[in-house]
């Protein structure tokens, strides 16, 4: 795939306009019929300072960035060295840059990448209400081939409501941009030829994350603000009125998390989004959703930790703290997204999953995946069926934490008739009734822990691809890039496997051993420090003997 693709990256200093030029440009690469990845980085101040946009366009669908960037537009040079270890140049690269902002950076330089030195600013000055990064939206579009008239439309959609001067100098600076690189040798740059097909879908993977939620029932939400899981609130909070839902901005996580198991027991699908530091506040609350067995979703979108950590930056290091962080004997789900697009799936499986085993169930995903943007086409609808059982609830002799087979028993809403219980943290009987008795403990013990065990979760807890001796095993956001390096080694002769695991917890110890079955080299990929997926692995499977990290 990587000759297929234009890799390109944007930089400048905060304010100047670089995520609003990538953004349109991914939507002209759209307009085109290409398939695209728009992913973003700044600093740990989240707004302000310094910025970088990363984007992949193609013909074929993009599921993570290329190892190297064909194209680097520098709108200016301020802070840009803050992300040389994110944009990998060599000989083949092309920069472009402002002849008047001084010397590039001595790491840009040793690059060997040809740099081609513009009057940007000068041009600007030129130009009524003119704006550097609709220049550099013009320098895009004149060297990777993108229709003038194609970009032209999108800034006339983006613009239109500011008036017509400011559309205007908008697109009077993509034509001067257009202009300035006409004579600048830039074949590598030129994008493949788009197909008009169906329909694609521009979105982010919060926005998926939100219309799985919806799509899989959710008409409740209560969260706190956080970076970077904000997006799912600001996509749902118009969303679920139109469907008969309620978002509610709490004062902090806590709040959220009891908000949300209030809705539940209510009879109502809720769920909350968070990050990190708002996860670690809600532990003891999703020990109350467990043990009164309340169905909820908790969205956490994983940054840079500890602590405050890194807001603006991507890792994997909220494992252990979704699979393990509850106090107690605590059963409870956890799933993670695999891609932008699977970012809908999975929450939308993970609502029907909460549902069903009345359960709490973490999703997981991360800021790579949540804050980046990518031209997909239109998910499959699909459709689970999400509502939890209430079969036996509001009849004589009701008890609703009864001793079934499954697991799951039936759970009264309020106002059922005879449907009354007690729901609280405490441990209890049958009925609902605290209890400290050994018997009830042990009861209720196994009980939550056998509708886990015993629900059948099908094909969804993980992506098998290929049988080869030698296999990659990786989950979440690292599976684009370890798929495309899959891809890259079966085309050198090199026969590989790749399992990608949705389903954290429960571990499916039969369902991993035949998956793995015929391994005899396994390659773990993860981003995290402290190889927490790897020890996960390691405690609840039986790996091959040659393994790697």
């Amino acid at each position: 795939m990587a000759g297929d693709t234009v890799s390109i990256a944007i930089t400048g200093a905060g304010g100047a306009g670089v995520m609003t030029a990538a953004q349109m440009l991914l939507d002209a690469a759209a307009t085109a019929g290409l398939y695209g990845l728009m992913a973003r980085s700044s600093g740990p101040q989240i707004r302000g300072g310094e910025v970088a946009a990363f984007l992949r366009l193609g013909a074929q669908p993009v599921n993570c960035l290329d190892d190297r960037f064909d194209l680097m537009v520098a709108l200016d040079w301020l802070n840009v060295e803050r992300f040389a270890g994110e944009i990998v140049l060599d000989a083949d690269s092309l920069v472009l840059c402002d002849e008047g902002a001084g010397e590039p950076p001595p790491r840009i330089v040793a690059s060997g990448a040809r740099l081609v030195s513009l009057p940007l600013q000068e041009t600007v000055k030129s130009l009524p209400g003119g704006r550097l990064n609709m220049l550099g939206l013009g320098l895009l579009t004149g060297l990777t081939g993108l229709a003038e008239e194609e970009v032209g439309k999108v800034v006339a959609k983006a613009l239109k409501k500011r008036g017509q001067e400011v559309l205007d100098a908008g697109l009077a600076g993509v034509g001067a941009g257009i202009a300035l690189v006409a004579a600048v040798d830039a074949a590598a740059c030129r994008l493949p030829e788009g197909s008009r097909g169906d329909a694609r879908w521009n979105i982010s993977g919060n926005e998926a994350a939100g219309l799985g939620a919806v799509r899989g029932g959710v008409r409740f939400v209560a969260a706190y603000p956080i970076t970077p899981a904000t997006e799912i609130l600001e996509w749902l909070a118009p969303n679920l009125e139109k469907v008969g839902g309620v978002l509610v901005q709490a004062e902090d996580e806590l709040a959220s998390i009891n908000m949300i198991i209030g809705g539940s027991f209510g009879g109502i699908p809720s769920l909350t989004a968070t990050s990190g530091p708002g996860l670690a506040l809600m532990m003891e609350s999703l020990g109350l959703a467990v043990a009164s067995e309340t169905p909820i979703v908790v969205i956490d979108v994983m940054r840079g930790g500890p602590s405050t950590g890194i807001p603006t930056k991507s890792e994997q290091s909220d494992l252990n703290i979704a699979l393990y962080g509850l106090h107690g004997d605590a059963p409870h789900i956890v799933t993670a997204a695999r891609s932008i697009a699977d970012c809908q799936f999975t929450a939308q499986w993970s609502v029907h999953l909460a549902e069903q085993l009345q359960v709490p169930v973490i999703v997981l995903t991360d800021q790579s995946l949540g804050q980046s943007r990518a031209i997909i086409d239109r998910p499959a609808d699909l459709t689970f069926i999400s509502r939890r059982e209430t079969g036996s609830a509001g009849v004589a002799d009701y008890r609703r934490y009864a001793l079934t087979a499954s697991g799951v028993s039936a759970m009264a809403v309020p106002g059922m008739a005879i449907g009354e219980y007690v729901a609280d943290g405490l441990e209890h009987a049958i009925s609902g009734r605290p209890s400290s008795a050994a018997e009830d403990h042990a009861a209720q013990l196994d009980k939550r822990a056998r509708k886990l065990e015993l629900f059948d979760y099908g094909q969804h807890w993980a992506d098998v691809e290929g049988e080869a001796s030698l296999c990659v095993l990786t989950w979440g956001s690292c599976t684009g890039p370890a798929r495309e390096a899959c891809a890259r080694a079966q085309a050198r002769g090199i026969a590989t496997r790749l399992i990608s695991l949705r389903l954290l917890a429960p571990a499916q110890e039969e369902r991993f051993a035949a998956a793995i079955d015929g391994v005899d080299r396994l390659l773990i990929v993860e981003q995290s420090h402290s190889k927490q997926f790897y020890r996960y692995l390691r405690a609840h499977y039986d790996l091959p003997r040659n393994v790697r990290l």
